[in-house]
């Protein structure tokens, strides 16, 4: 079995798992509504935030390091998003850049990436303005994408599967 082969068993794993932290997170919502939350909570539901955006950047990165070999060298998203382009799905290569850039923002925080998704609004995922975070937090990674919204990891986890299917059958 080739790196490439398994990719697809990864990304299912990792959406498993996902959906643990995704459980977590609405159930610590649904219990706070309305309610002052505790220290104890914020921590829990910021806990479950982070190990979901810890996993959504691993498989993403995982994907990325597998499905290299399809390209020489050079930066694999942008070469997958021509790619898709060139074969007229534009609409998956829109979504692959989305979740880059997403990716990008999560891994570094405030930069290029996270000025080019305020620029480009999605329906993917929520981008938050900084306007309404603490200054310390501005540069905060989990403080600029919303991976707790429902939906995120699954509509990556599918976006990455479509791109295996092309890749690999092209």
């Amino acid at each position: 079995m080739t790196d490439s082969q398994i990719v697809p068993e990864l990304i299912a794993a990792a959406q498993t798992k996902a959906k643990l932290s995704e459980v977590k997170i609405l159930e610590a919502r649904e219990h706070l509504e309305g309610q002052a939350a505790s220290e104890a909570q914020i921590e829990d539901l910021r806990a479950a935030n982070v190990v979901l955006e810890l996993a959504a950047v691993d498989i993403f990165t995982l994907f990325e390091a597998r499905m290299q070999h399809h390209f020489k060298r050079g930066p694999f998203s942008r070469k997958l998003r021509a790619a898709l382009k060139d074969a007229g799905h534009t609409d998956l290569a829109d979504r692959i850049h989305k979740y880059y850039l997403a990716i990008n923002v999560l891994k570094h925080g405030k930069g290029a990436s996270y000025r080019e998704l305020l620029d480009s609004p999605t329906a993917l995922f929520h981008v938050r303005h900084t306007e309404g975070i603490d200054s310390q937090d501005e540069h905060a990674s989990s403080s600029l994408i919303n991976v707790g919204v429902p939906g995120f990891f699954d509509g990556l986890a599918t976006t990455l599967l479509e791109a295996y299917q092309f890749l690999e059958n092209r």
